[in-house]
C-alpha cells in the first residue's frame, strides 16, 4: 500500500465571495513534520538560447526569460510548494495517488513544475500551458521526500490563479485536465477533484482511457472516477464552508484564519505531517493595485505570523529565512541521494523553535508573546489594506523592505 499524500489543502475565492474585487489565494503546506521551508526571491532574468536549468533531478531547457518569483519551498529542493511571480500568478500543488503509480524515475516532480509555471507564465493559463507542456515532454517523477531509505512517489494537482481566473489541474502521468473558475470559492487537496465539467485536457486523454478499460465512452467522462484509487475523491473540502460562512467578505483575515484551524483539518498537525509552511495572496481585480503575498515561513500558522511581500524592482533579499546552502556537496545531488540529512534550519526556523517550546512549557508567557505577535500580524495587514484602499499608486521605496522588515521585526521580538 503506497503511503498516504500529505494532506495540504489549497483555496481560492472570487468575487462575490470575497470582498470588493480582489481574489484570494491561500495554502497550507502539508509535509513531513522536521521539513523545513524557505522562502527565497529569484528576479526576473534573461537566458542565453540554449543554455539549461538545473531542477530538483533533471536538466532541462531553460526559457529566453524567467518571470520574478517568490517560493515557499522545501529547502533540499530546486521548485516550490506554492508561490508567485511579478504579474500576479500563484500557483500551488498538491501530491495525489491515482490508480496508476507515480513513477520512481527520477524527472520532473510536480513542485518543480509549480516553479516552471511561475518563472515562464505572465497569467494563468501560460502557466498551465508551461506546466503541461513540460509534462508531456519531462514526464513527472522522482522522490518526494528527503528520505534515502525509500522512495515516495505521487501524481500532482495544481490550483493556477490569477487577478482574473483560476484554473484546476490534475495530472495522472502525462496525462491531465483542467477546469477554469471564475466566481465563488474553490478547494482542493490531496486528492483528485475534477468530475465532469472539463474546460482543457491531454489530446488523447480519453483515447487512452478506453485503452485501458477504464471507460466505455459511454457513460459521462468524470475524471476522478475514471482516476481516482478508490471512492476517496468525494468530499474533501473542510476548510470551503467556512470560506463561503464568510458571506462575501473572505479577505487575507478570513482565509488566515482557515489556515490556522486545526479542528477542521486544515492545519495538520499528525504524527507523520506538519503544516511546514502557508501562504495567503491577495490579488486585486484592477491591475493599478500591488498583488500582495503573505508567507509564514516556519511551521503551524497556528503558531506563525503571515507577512506581506509586494514585487518591486530590487527588493530586499532576506537571508534570515533562506535555508544554508551545501552547493554540490549537498546529499540531496549526490548519487545515492540523502544518504544524510544536513541541518537545513535558517533563523527565523530556528527561532520559532525557541518560541514553540515556550509555548509548550510556560503558558502564560508562551500566551503573551503570542498575542505580541499577532497584533504584530495585524499590524502588517491594516497596513495592506490601506495600500488597497488608496487612490494614488504605490511608491516602490515604501514597500522595498516590506518582508526584511517584518522577518527583522519578528526576530526581535523572540530574541
Amino acid at each position: 500500500r503506497m503511503a498516504a499524500a500529505p494532506p495540504s489543502y489549497c483555496f481560492v475565492a472570487f468575487p462575490p465571495c470575497s470582498k470588493d474585487g480582489l481574489v484570494v489565494f491561500g495554502k497550507n503546506s502539508a509535509r513531513p513534520r522536521d521539513e523545513v521551508q524557505e522562502v527565497v526571491y529569484f528576479a526576473a532574468a534573461e537566458h542565453e538560447p540554449g543554455s539549461k536549468v538545473e531542477c530538483t533531478y533533471i536538466e532541462i531547457e531553460q526559457a529566453l526569460k524567467t518571470h520574478a518569483v517568490v517560493l515557499s519551498r522545501p529547502s533540499w529542493l530546486w521548485g516550490a510548494e506554492m508561490g508567485a511571480n511579478e504579474h500576479g500568478v500563484c500557483v500551488a500543488n498538491e501530491a495525489v495517488l491515482t490508480r496508476e503509480p507515480a513513477s520512481e524515475s527520477e524527472a520532473l516532480l510536480g513542485m518543480d513544475l509549480v516553479r516552471l509555471g511561475l518563472e515562464r507564465g505572465a497569467t494563468a493559463k501560460e502557466a498551465l500551458d508551461v506546466i503541461v507542456a513540460l509534462l508531456e515532454e519531462h514526464g513527472q517523477g522522482g522522490n518526494y521526500y528527503e528520505d534515502g531509505s525509500s522512495c515516495h512517489t505521487f501524481q500532482s494537482a495544481f490550483l493556477i490563479v490569477d487577478r482574473n481566473e483560476a484554473w484546476i489541474l490534475e495530472t495522472s502521468g502525462k496525462y491531465w485536465a483542467a477546469e477554469k473558475i471564475t466566481e465563488g470559492v474553490k478547494c482542493i487537496c490531496n486528492q483528485l477533484s475534477l468530475t465532469t465539467k472539463i474546460d482543457a485536457e491531454h489530446p488523447e486523454l480519453r483515447n487512452y482511457v478506453k485503452s485501458q478499460g477504464w471507460w466505455n465512452g459511454d457513460s459521462d467522462f468524470n475524471f476522478s472516477e475514471v482516476f481516482s484509487l478508490a471512492d476517496d475523491h468525494l468530499a474533501c473540502c473542510s476548510g470551503r464552508e467556512s470560506l463561503e460562512k464568510q458571506g462575501g467578505d473572505v479577505s487575507a483575515q478570513a482565509m488566515i484564519d482557515v489556515l490556522r484551524d486545526k479542528d477542521s483539518g486544515v492545519c495538520v498537525d499528525s504524527e507523520s505531517f506538519l503544516t511546514t509552511a502557508s501562504i495567503v495572496s491577495v490579488l486585486p481585480q484592477d491591475p493599478s493595485f500591488p498583488c500582495i503575498h503573505y508567507f509564514t515561513g516556519t511551521p503551524d500558522p497556528s503558531r506563525s505570523i503571515f507577512k506581506p511581500f509586494i514585487f518591486v524592482d530590487d527588493v530586499k533579499l532576506v537571508p534570515k529565512v533562506q535555508s544554508p546552502s551545501f552547493g554540490n556537496d549537498d546529499p540531496a545531488k549526490k548519487i545515492p541521494r540523502f544518504q544524510e540529512k544536513p541541518d537545513r534550519r535558517h533563523e527565523l526556523y530556528k527561532a520559532h523553535e525557541w518560541a514553540r517550546s515556550l509555548l509548550e512549557n510556560n503558558q502564560d508567557k508562551g500566551q503573551k508573546l503570542m498575542r505580541i505577535m499577532l497584533d504584530l500580524e495585524k499590524q502588517g495587514l491594516e497596513a495592506m489594506e490601506d495600500i488597497l484602499s488608496r487612490a494614488e499608486i504605490l511608491d516602490p521605496a515604501e514597500v522595498v523592505d516590506l518582508f526584511y522588515d517584518c522577518v527583522d521585526t519578528e526576530l526581535k521580538f523572540f530574541k
